[in-house]
């Protein structure tokens, strides 16, 4: 791999609270593209527009970034809807930020579900294949970020919808290729975290919780910005990434 996307969960906070250590702002300068909450699980009108004016000084892509309708969960407690009342919540945050972006003359490369929702999206089809069907109308050429081989992933790649697959740096996976869910996450070693990531950058492989190595593949890596310490983790995969020749850079 010679090139790959970096990708953080930007402006989580809400009012004048913040997420995780409130490193949004030194952390953009070493990601290629920004996931910014839209409202329903974190994030405000406010804090929308100054993180994609923060985005466009440094070059970083930005994307949509809509969760479930959960403030106090922060998007991480799954709630049972109807697919058409989550596809409607999704657009809805979708339109609010590529507004607030159109308003600062840049437009959105992405989309990106957030916590329990990208969960959901993964493996349920009916609101996958409804929400990738409101896309092909609406930004065809939006990239969709995902799972590799997960249900939504199938799904956008039968119709048409570009995607993303994406490498979690800072989740475990197991056998199957899933995403470990925790709802919290402790503090991690940022050496230990970027050898992780060139490893997978570099063989495509990933030790499981079980002990044992998957092949994976992936265009895009993940690291939260709510993780404990994650100013230190970023910097360090960085550096190892720069280090090892691999450019860091938006998919378009």
């Amino acid at each position: 791999m010679h090139t790959v996307d970096f990708n953080s969960d930007m402006g989580e906070g809400f009012g004048p609270w913040t997420i995780g250590d409130g490193v949004d702002h030194e952390l953009m300068g070493f990601i290629s593209s920004a996931n910014v909450a839209t409202g329903f699980h974190a994030g405000d009108p406010g804090t929308m527009r100054r993180t994609v004016e923060r985005a466009k000084q440094l070059g970083v892509a930005i994307g949509a970034h809509p969760g479930f309708r959960d403030l106090v969960g922060f998007g991480r407690r799954h709630i049972n809807a109807p697919a058409q009342e989550l596809v409607d919540d999704m657009l809805y945050q979708l339109g609010a930020l590529r507004e607030i972006a159109k308003a600062q003359g840049v437009t959105l490369q992405h989309i990106k579900p957030h916590g329990a929702l990208y969960m959901h999206l993964a493996r349920d089809e009916e609101v996958a294949r409804l929400l990738v069907e409101n896309l092909q109308r609406l930004e065809p050429g939006l990239l969709l970020y995902c799972m590799p081989d997960s249900v939504i992933w199938r799904i956008a790649k039968a119709l048409g919808q570009p995607v993303v697959r994406e490498f979690y740096a800072d989740r475990e996976y197991d056998l199957s290729g899933s995403i470990v869910f925790t709802r919290r996450v402790h503090a991690l070693d940022p050496a230990t975290v970027a050898a992780r990531v060139l490893r997978a950058c570099q063989s495509g492989l990933v030790r499981t919780v079980e002990g044992e190595d998957l092949a994976i593949e992936f265009d895009s890596i993940c690291l939260h910005s709510d993780t404990p310490g994650a100013l230190d983790l970023v910097e360090a995969t960085r550096r190892a990434l720069d280090q090892a020749g691999i450019a860091v850079r938006a998919p378009r």
